[in-house]
């Protein structure tokens, strides 16, 4: 069995940006030796998230929207009220998603659903530039 550690980067516009990066993972193991296998697609940081998606219009603005009625910006975050970086629903936010994800492949291919994409959603309320951590097991 052999592991193969590889990265994405980009920069973000901040506060709910939806990337998909599928294209961007299936490269990446197109590059690798390994055929077979999984991949886990990890986000360092605390605001950032990876899950899949329809990446499309509809979804692209509902996402949001649902995000902002489970966790609002508006309301009194313990995190905002101790660093006032104004980012305490972002924390929360990618909380919920989670940092990391993992999908099995074949043939260098990630299996997903016809409708299924990989996407990062930026959920910091300003601009950051993001690595992403690929580690390809197989």
């Amino acid at each position: 069995m052999s592991v193969i550690t590889k990265e994405l980067h980009f920069d973000t516009k901040g506060e709910v940006e939806i990337i998909d990066i599928t294209e961007k993972v299936n490269n990446k193991l197109r590059e690798s030796a390994i055929e077979d296998g999984t991949v886990t697609i990890f986000v360092p940081g605390s605001t950032g998230a990876v899950t899949t998606i329809e990446y499309e219009p509809g979804l692209l603005h509902d996402l949001p929207n649902a995000l902002e009625r489970l966790f609002p910006k508006g309301l009194d975050y313990e995190h905002e009220l101790r660093w006032h970086d104004g980012n305490g629903h972002s924390h929360v936010r990618a909380s919920f998603f989670g940092p990391s994800l993992t999908v099995p492949f074949g043939n260098k291919k990630m299996f997903l659903g016809t409708w299924q994409q990989v996407v990062f959603v930026e959920l910091d309320n300003k601009r950051r530039s993001r690595g992403i951590i690929l580690q390809i097991l197989g």
